[in-house]
């Protein structure tokens, strides 16, 4: 009898052993979640405005973009990018946002957050590429930098951020207000350039690029040029 009962807790003993290492040995599966997180675009137009100044500018005004995605999770192909960024610079032949014209011919240069890994930073460039689609273009050049998104808290309207890559693109903006109306026909005539959610329209105090790869070095200001969203 005693002799069972060794044997039976031996067995008993082995078996809690047993299944603990099974249970920490489990695998927790790599994030699937696609990315959230907060969006800002400028462009080298006006996005809110009157059709007779936007027909007007047709061609000759819009052929740059800045778009921005600050991560707040989530990830790609399992990498997680929580808390990273990655900014596309685009030049077009003609005006960005032309719906007759879609897409338009055009060159790239993606900037990747500086504190992400070599997974994250090809995993950036995905998200941006698939974000984005043929509005990129033709990618001709990869940077990275250090990227701040910093929004204004005391802005009740959501329209005034600051954000930085280096030295590479300044950004601010701020709420439009009822001294923007210019002809009073105004309205939202270029919508984003990629999916996103509640997008505002933002006035441009100051969008700059300074990188290289493009045909151009820009600084677009005093424009109602921005879009801020969430994705």
């Amino acid at each position: 009898m005693i002799m069972r009962r060794v044997v039976l807790g031996t067995f008993l003993a082995l078996f809690v052993i047993g299944f603990g290492i099974v249970s920490f040995g489990t695998v927790t599966a790599p994030s699937t979640a696609a990315p959230t997180g907060s969006y800002v675009e400028i462009r080298s137009c006006d996005v809110y405005t009157g059709p007779c100044f936007s027909n007007g500018e047709m061609n000759l005004c819009g052929k740059e973009a800045i778009m921005s995605w600050s991560i707040r999770e989530g990830a790609v192909d399992g990498v997680k990018l929580d808390g990273l960024n990655v900014i596309a610079v685009v030049q077009a032949k003609n005006t960005l946002g032309d719906v007759n014209k879609f897409p338009e011919p055009a060159h790239s240069v993606v900037i990747v957050d500086e504190a992400a890994n070599s997974q994250q930073r090809a995993a950036l460039l995905k998200f941006a590429q698939q974000k984005a689609g043929a509005v990129l273009g033709e990618t001709v050049r990869v940077d990275s930098a250090p990227i701040v998104n910093e929004a204004c808290p005391m802005c009740t309207n959501n329209g005034c951020t600051k954000l930085h890559a280096g030295d590479l693109v300044q950004i601010e903006t701020r709420c439009l207000n009822g001294k923007d109306c210019v002809c009073g026909n105004e309205e939202l005539y270029y919508p984003p350039l990629t999916g996103v959610a509640d997008a505002r329209p933002a006035y441009t105090t100051n969008a700059v690029f300074h990188g290289q790869g493009l045909n151009t070095q820009f600084n677009e200001a005093g424009r109602r040029s921005a879009y801020l969203a969430s994705f």
